[in-house]
């Protein structure tokens, strides 16, 4: 989490934008500047990039909670602004309820106690290892890949666990060793009036060892840039421009830290007369003027195969179908959603000597006037 980092202006956000604010500005900013259309653009790739972690914090309610905690904590009155530490008030813990300080306020205390290591003289805590970024990254499916999930290959650039020291920073056949600085916690106290703040350590930067030889490959980082091969599962119903996310398959962090997540867009080629909403698969049928009036039996194309529906006489254009359970599968939920197959009757656009001496006969046993509804 980067406090220091505006978000919403990465995104072009109000900070009151809902979900679906910020992931329609996610995708259509990932799409500028996604490398796979400025290849070799260094500058879009850190735009990226940025996007990307300002995405992946903001999507996530948590992730954004606490981020936002830590802005209105860095700003001017709050714990970490001007008037902080030796002068904060705790009607900052109310979020800025005019002073109010209720007991349920106080499991926010732990987190502002975390920050700083405990306060009022108490033991610093440990310094977490900082995680590694999340990576961002495109890919196209086809319609059908997308309803009967799929397994894909990927590429992947950016900093990944070295392979010569497995990401611990120091040179094969050599550990890294407890710092002496701050004895192995990755935090050093500092006294201001009556409180005992932490802060991490200066020679270890948080990680609580030190590397005396370092990796040649690395240089003691625990991580190199390089391109890589990873293989995704697409969980079958993905909907086209949705975002998976998959733990562990970002960027590695340094020495101790976990590898970040990737974030995958799906992007999913139309059909060629499937269409989808939501989690119902929509056909249209077309029918012959015959097969409306007398009814009929046909085979109609699924997901799963084509099965038989029943066509009553005197279906209408226009009349739907509902064929239960044959849609696409429902993400995080039971079951599949449904078919529903719109009847449209085919008007021939010329027809032959026989049939129009047929339709003529037709015509003039015809009873009913469908235009009488227009008379007084």
């Amino acid at each position: 989490m980067n406090g220091s980092k505006d978000f919403y202006q990465i995104l072009g956000v109000k900070e009151n934008a809902t979900e679906q604010e910020i992931k329609k500005a996610y995708r259509k900013l990932a799409r500028e500047h996604h490398p796979d259309a400025t290849a070799g653009d260094k500058k879009s790739e850190e735009r990226f990039k940025e996007i990307s972690e300002a995405y992946d914090t903001l999507s996530d309610s948590t992730k954004r909670r606490e981020y936002d905690d830590e802005r209105a904590f860095a700003r001017p009155g709050g714990m970490g602004g001007p008037g902080g530490p030796g002068g904060f008030q705790f009607r900052d813990f109310g979020g800025g309820r005019g002073g109010t300080f209720r007991a349920q306020d106080l499991g926010n205390l732990g987190d502002i106690f975390d920050l700083f290591g405990g306060m009022g003289g108490g033991a610093a805590q440990g310094a977490r290892p900082r995680r590694g970024a999340d990576l961002g990254s495109q890919v196209n499916i086809s319609f059908d890949d997308a309803m009967q999930g799929v397994s894909l290959p990927l590429v992947l650039s950016g900093r990944a666990t070295c392979p010569t020291c497995g990401g611990s920073g120091a040179k094969p056949g050599t550990l890294p060793k407890t710092c002496p600085t701050c004895g192995g916690r990755g935090t050093v106290s500092q006294n201001q009036g009556p409180f005992a703040f932490s802060r991490p350590c200066p020679q270890c930067q948080g990680k609580g060892t030190v590397v005396e030889e370092p990796c040649p490959t690395c240089h003691g980082s625990g991580v190199v840039n390089r391109t890589r091969k990873v293989t995704v599962k697409i969980p079958p119903g993905v909907s086209d421009g949705e975002t998976i996310r998959y733990p562990g398959k970002g960027e590695a962090g340094p020495p101790g830290g976990k590898q970040g997540d990737l974030l995958l867009t799906v992007n999913v080629q139309p059909h060629k007369f499937f269409k989808r909403r939501n989690a119902d698969i929509l056909l249209d049928l077309p029918l012959t003027y015959p097969e409306a009036v007398l009814g009929t039996q046909v085979q109609v194309p699924t997901l799963d195969g084509k099965v038989t529906l029943k066509i009553p006489p005197g279906t209408a254009d226009g009349k739907k179908f509902r064929l239960k359970g044959r849609g696409a599968r429902r993400l995080n939920k039971k079951g599949n959603g449904d078919m529903l197959v719109t009847a449209h009757i085919v008007v021939p656009p010329k027809a032959s000597g026989k049939e129009k001496e047929l339709l003529e006969k037709l015509r003039d046993l015809q009873k009913q006037d469908p235009r009488k509804i227009f008379e007084d």
